[in-house]
């Protein structure tokens, strides 16, 4: 998501990374909570959602043009001359850092976001991708809630944000903006598996807002899709959006030694905790996009219950007898 070490606040909330949620992620502390208002429930009352996690400003968009489910029509009237060629200095960046580094699902469907001169019309893209999978994309204006993240996903909708960072964040950006949503997101949606294991979690997520399972939730959402590997015949590769739309960490994920690669594990995921300042202590590899959906499957229900029994586990640890990938 950005060039710096550092993570911004995002998806759920970070959970997930897009203009994901504004829930929990993982080990921050959070803002006051909207616990038990019609906010909560991800219903835009036309102001910015509370988040979890400290800063020094509510998060950014114009809440009042979206609608109660939080999606707005994208303001492409807004996009500067330098806002489109800050978007063509990110695509050019990230795209030649791919190859070796990105799994090829990825790779073959960064083409379907069109021209990578300009940011891109949703509507053209969204096109492109119904007749892929059935999903398309929807405008929303920054940070939404949880469960507003969630019924988007299970209704085969994912939330783009349609602000762009200036110029002087082309390193870091603190929340994820079009560019992160659009390049870290999109392009695995065009494959079925993948985006069915995407309309899984959505579905999982509403059902978890009910458990107060939430945090769990968000680990698993930010090891895969904002940080995952997979493992491959060439070896390791990227496909977390995370990992894929930053200049810094798509090599440290991939290439740098003595950094823990962890076999994929659900309850071992839902234990782990994870840094938001850093590049990540600990990775996870799944052997096939397969084994993501196929994990989604089942009731996460007695899987809250079996991981919120056991000891947390710190980010950078491998447990005994765990398969490992060295580099």
């Amino acid at each position: 998501m950005n060039d710096s070490p550092t993570h911004p606040q995002c998806g759920p909330s970070a959970g997930p990374h897009p203009s994901g949620p504004a829930v929990p992620l993982g080990d921050r502390p959070m803002y006051p909570s909207a616990e038990g208002s019609t906010l909560a429930k991800g219903v835009n009352q036309g102001v910015a959602p509370v988040t979890y996690g400290k800063g020094d400003r509510p998060p950014r968009g114009d809440y009042a043009r979206a609608g109660s489910d939080y999606t707005c029509e994208q303001d492409y009237a807004q996009y500067s001359a330098a806002d489109h060629e800050t978007y063509r200095r990110l695509y050019a960046r990230q795209l030649q850092q791919l190859p070796g580094l990105a799994c090829d699902e990825f790779i073959d469907a960064v083409n379907q976001l069109g021209a990578p001169d300009h940011i891109p019309r949703f509507g053209e893209v969204s096109e492109r991708l119904m007749k892929a999978t059935g999903w398309q994309i929807v405008s929303v204006p920054g940070l939404i809630p949880e469960e507003a993240f969630f019924a988007l996903l299970a209704d085969k909708r994912f939330p783009v944000t349609d602000w762009i960072r200036k110029p002087e964040e082309f390193d870091y950006v603190v929340e994820p903006d079009v560019f992160h949503d659009l390049f870290g997101h999109v392009p695995l949606l065009f494959n079925p598996t993948f985006a069915g294991y995407m309309q899984a979690y959505g579905v999982g997520g509403l059902k978890a807002a009910r458990l107060n399972a939430c945090e769990l939730l968000a680990r698993l959402y930010w090891y895969t899709v904002e940080f995952g590997l997979i493992s491959t015949p060439m070896g390791l590769r990227a496909y977390g959006a995370g990992i894929l739309s930053s200049a810094g960490e798509l090599t440290h994920s991939v290439k740098t030694p003595g950094v823990p690669r962890v076999a994929f594990g659900l309850d071992r995921l839902m234990r782990t905790r994870y840094r938001i300042d850093t590049y990540q202590a600990t990775y996870f590899f799944i052997d096939s996009f397969q084994q993501l959906f196929d994990a989604t499957a089942p009731d996460f229900t007695p899987v809250y219950g079996v991981v919120r029994g056991l000891d947390e586990v710190e980010a950078g640890i491998v447990l005994p007898g765990e398969r490992s990938f060295s580099v």
